[in-house]
């Protein structure tokens, strides 16, 4: 995608935001055309010294950004983040709840200088009863259902990603966006919180409904009686494993078709989804059986070329060779802070036909600081004593 044609370029986000939720904000932003700069701490942002779960955090939520480094325990620090302020449309911070305020930085300080700023605050929990407690995306997956949801039953499991960090971050720039909008007809900024907790409900969402309709509570997803018969992880030759799904009377014709399963199709008991729903028990058993001595390539071929549902059991590490991503530019050439060359994946949409890419590699600590430093008006000497030095940051 040209420059020219992202939609956010021209706007300016000044974000104060470490870890996941607040950075995923930016990303997005960033992505999508805004000058998002990443004020940081002296000794930098901790994400960038993260090891195992979190060492992917920085390179991944931090692209397309530049960065600065200001003491904001300095009045001259707190000084050149408000001048910084003062050129934003956005302000974006995921700091504890009053942080802001102590510094002089919260909303409704900020708006009586700059009407038309938005102020974009992610949290554990909106206002009310939770507010003053320190949330986690772990801890809101335990609180509100998300956990028990993904586990079996009496073992509660988080999800497999930071799902809670990663949506929040979204729902805030989702606001951010409304605000913008809004601003074009009113003028004025606003400001909007967006938080894991409530992310988490939204989550969940579909299985309180389910309660709401059914009056029967949601089961855990692997002991769940699932809405379709043939919806399941198979064991096959060579102790592979593949997800395989016939969802519909169409497909479960296809199916018994596919592989000569005359026998079940023409069973009475099995005549309708729910017919097969009720069934399971047995069904499912049986066609473990009978699919065993296929291979995970030979059933994914028989699947696509008959159009049914399959997936194949795959790592992470993995989907860097994905031909589909690979093709189709999913994945962007990134390099590590290290100066190692990796890819990453893109914003998950076109726009005009394009993924939003990269025009900014992850940014070495106060790489941007100098030069934004003299474009609020400092001199040399003012830069040299507000530019904290390198210590192992990058």
């Amino acid at each position: 995608m040209a420059e020219t044609t992202l939609p956010y370029e021209g706007i300016r986000v000044v974000e104060f935001t470490h870890m996941v939720m607040g950075p995923t904000c930016g990303m997005v932003l960033a992505d999508l055309g805004a000058e998002v700069i990443k004020v940081e701490p002296p000794q930098g942002d901790n994400t960038r010294r993260l090891l195992g779960s979190g060492a992917g955090f920085y390179p991944l939520f931090n692209r397309n950004k530049k960065s600065i480094a200001l003491d904001l325990q300095t009045p001259e620090g707190r000084e050149a983040a408000l001048k910084l302020i003062a050129t934003a449309d956005i302000v974006s911070e995921n700091f504890k709840p009053g942080t802001m305020r102590k510094l002089g930085f919260d909303y409704q300080t900020l708006s009586k200088l700059n009407p038309r700023l938005i102020c974009v605050s992610h949290k554990g929990f909106l206002p009310g009863p939770y507010d003053h407690r320190t949330a986690l995306d772990e801890v809101v997956q335990m609180m509100g259902g998300l956990a028990y949801m993904t586990g079996r039953p009496g073992d509660p499991l988080r999800a497999g990603t930071s799902v809670n960090d990663i949506m929040g971050g979204m729902f805030g720039a989702i606001g951010a966006m409304a605000a913008l909008a809004q601003r074009e007809k009113t003028g004025r900024g606003q400001e909007v919180q967006s938080a894991l907790f409530e992310n988490n409900v939204f989550l969940v969402a579909q299985h309180m409904m389910q309660f709401a309709v059914t009056g029967k509570p949601a089961a855990p997803m692997p002991s769940r009686i699932s809405a379709w018969a043939v919806y399941d992880v198979f064991t096959v030759r060579d102790g592979d494993q593949i997800f395989l799904a016939a969802v519909s009377d169409t497909q479960w014709k296809i199916f018994c078709e596919a592989f000569g399963y005359a026998d079940l199709y023409a069973d009475e008991r099995l005549k309708t989804n729910n017919d097969r729903v009720r069934a399971r028990e047995w069904l499912i058993p049986t066609l473990r059986e009978r699919l065993a001595s296929h291979s995970a390539a030979e059933l994914s071929a028989i699947f696509e070329r008959s159009g049914l549902p399959f997936a194949p059991i795959t790592k992470p590490q993995d989907l860097f060779e994905d031909p589909h991503l690979r093709a189709t530019g999913g994945l962007a050439p990134l390099e590590l802070p290290d100066g190692r060359q990796t890819r990453v994946p893109l914003l998950p949409f076109t726009v005009d036909g394009h993924r939003p890419g990269l025009r900014l590699q992850p940014p070495k600590f106060n790489e941007h600081g100098p030069a934004l430093l003299r474009e609020l008006g400092y001199g040399e000497e003012e830069i040299a004593r507000l530019t904290p030095q390198a210590t192992g940051n990058d």
